[in-house]
C-alpha cells in the first residue's frame, strides 16, 4: 500500500503478520482526497460497495440461490444515470424535510434515554449502544422514506451483518454465516419493494419506480441505502458517546445536555474519528495525482475522518503550515463525501446524533462509564465503539 499526502513512506498493512489486508493507494491530505472526490471521470465509485473480502463459493451460493444482485445504481453508480437517480432520492432529504423530522427525532430520543434510565435503575448497568443509539436512527431513517417500520431488531443485525461482509475480512465460515444473513435481508427487502409498489401515498420505492427503476436496481439501491442511513449514524452515536464519558470530547457530560454542547462534540468526532472512516474508489483510465502516476484499475482508499484502520493513532495529517481552524473546516468538508456522491443524509445524521446526544446526557446525569476498553467495530470503511456500558456511581 502507498500513501499520498502522508510524510511517512510507502507501508503495506497487514491483519496478521504476512497476510495482506489493504491494498489500496491511500490518500491522506484533504485537499487530495477532496480532488479525487470531484474527478469523477478519472476517479470512478464503480468499487465502492465491493466485497473488500472477495466472496467464495459457498457463499456466493447462498446469495444465488435468492436472487441476491446488486446492480449499480447510486454510491457505486458511474454512469450517466446517476444524476437522476440521485435526485430522486435527495427528493426525501431536502433541507425542509429533514428540519420537518426534529421534533421527532427528540420524542424517540427522549424515549429511547428515559428507557435507559429505567435500565439502570432495575439492573444498575446500561449499554447506550442498544439502549439509546441503536433504534431512533432505524425508526427515523424508515419513516423519512415513507416505509413501514417493523422488523427494527432484524435490520439492525442485517445491517452490521452485512457491513462485515462487504466491508471485512471474514474468514471462510464467518462469511458464509455473514451471506445468509445478507440473503435474509434481501428477501425482505425484496418482498418491501413490491408491498411499497401497492401501498398509498409517497414512499422511495414508488418514487424510484415512477423513475423508471427495475426491481433488481430498487432492492440494490435500498440494499445500501437502509444501511447507511441508519446504521452509520448509530455507530456515530456510539462514538460521541463513548467519547464523552470517557472524558476526550471538548465538553463534558453535563454539558452535552445542552443544544451547543451536544453539537459541539458530535462535531468533534464527525472531525476526528467519523464513523466511516474512509471511502474507496478505481482510477479509470491512466492519470495523476500530486504528480504521482497512477495506473488504470488502480485501486484508492481515501482517508476522510479519523482513520483507525490503515493509520491507527496517526490521525489526519494537515498541510504544513494550515492553521488548525481551517484544518478542522477543511476535515470537516470530508467526513460526509464531496462532489457529486456526497452523502444525502448528512444534515439528518448530524442532527439525529446531536439530538440524541443531548437527551441521553440529559436523562442520564451522573452516571459513569463501566468499561474503558470495549470491542470495536474495525472495518475499512466503519467504525464505532459495540458498547457503551455505563453504571451510576454508589451513593
Amino acid at each position: 500500500m502507498t500513501a499520498v499526502g502522508s510524510a511517512g513512506p510507502a507501508e503495506k498493512l497487514t491483519e496478521s503478520p504476512g497476510e495482506a489486508r489493504c491494498p489500496y493507494l491511500v490518500v491522506r491530505e484533504p485537499d487530495t482526497v477532496r480532488e479525487v472526490l470531484h474527478r469523477a471521470a478519472d476517479f470512478s465509485p464503480a468499487n465502492a460497495l465491493e466485497a473488500v473480502t472477495p466472496l467464495e463459493g459457498p457463499a456466493l451460493r447462498v446469495l444465488q440461490r435468492v436472487g441476491f444482485a446488486l446492480p449499480p445504481v447510486l454510491a457505486s453508480n458511474d454512469t450517466g444515470t446517476h444524476a437522476g437517480i440521485r435526485k430522486v432520492v435527495a427528493g426525501f432529504f431536502t433541507p425542509a424535510t429533514v428540519a420537518g423530522m426534529e421534533p421527532r427525532i427528540r420524542e424517540l430520543a427522549r424515549e429511547a434515554a428515559h428507557n435507559a434510565a429505567d435500565q439502570l435503575d432495575g439492573s444498575g448497568h446500561a449499554d447506550l449502544v442498544q439502549a439509546v443509539a441503536a433504534f431512533p436512527p432505524a425508526v427515523v431513517m424508515l419513516e423519512l422514506l415513507g416505509l413501514p417500520v417493523r422488523d427494527i431488531p432484524a435490520l439492525k443485525r442485517w445491517g452490521l451483518d452485512s457491513m462485515e461482509l462487504f466491508w471485512g475480512w471474514p474468514g471462510k465460515d464467518r462469511q458464509l454465516e455473514l451471506a445468509r444473513s445478507a440473503a435474509d435481508f434481501y428477501v425482505w427487502l425484496r418482498k418491501l419493494v413490491a408491498e411499497s409498489l401497492a401501498a398509498p401515498g409517497r414512499n422511495l420505492f414508488k418514487s424510484l419506480a415512477e423513475h423508471g427503476l427495475s426491481g433488481p436496481e430498487m432492492c440494490s439501491l435500498g440494499y445500501f441505502l437502509l444501511i447507511a442511513g441508519q446504521e452509520t449514524t448509530t455507530q456515530l452515536i456510539s462514538t460521541a458517546l463513548f467519547r464523552l464519558l470517557e472524558g476526550s470530547a471538548p465538553v463534558g457530560w453535563d454539558d452535552a445536555a445542552t443544544e451547543a454542547g451536544s453539537r459541539s462534540v458530535v462535531r468533534h468526532v464527525l472531525i476526528t474519528e467519523s464513523s466511516v472512516p474512509t471511502w474507496r474508489r478505481v482510477a479509470a483510465l491512466e492519470t495523476d495525482l500530486g504528480g504521482m502516476p497512477v495506473g488504470a484499475g488502480t485501486e484508492i482508499l481515501l482517508e476522510l475522518s479519523g482513520n483507525q484502520v490503515t493509520a491507527p493513532g496517526q490521525g489526519r495529517s494537515w498541510p504544513p503550515g494550515q492553521a488548525a481552524g481551517s484544518a478542522e473546516k477543511a476535515a470537516y468538508g470530508l467526513v460526509f463525501g464531496s462532489g457529486i456522491h456526497r452523502c444525502l443524509g448528512a444534515k439528518l445524521a448530524e442532527l439525529e446524533a446531536a439530538v440524541i446526544v443531548q437527551e441521553a446526557s440529559a436523562a442520564l446525569p451522573g452516571i459513569r462509564l463501566r468499561d474503558h476498553q470495549p470491542e470495536w467495530i474495525r472495518l475499512l470503511s466503519f467504525q464505532a465503539p459495540r458498547t457503551v456500558t455505563v453504571d451510576r456511581p454508589p451513593l
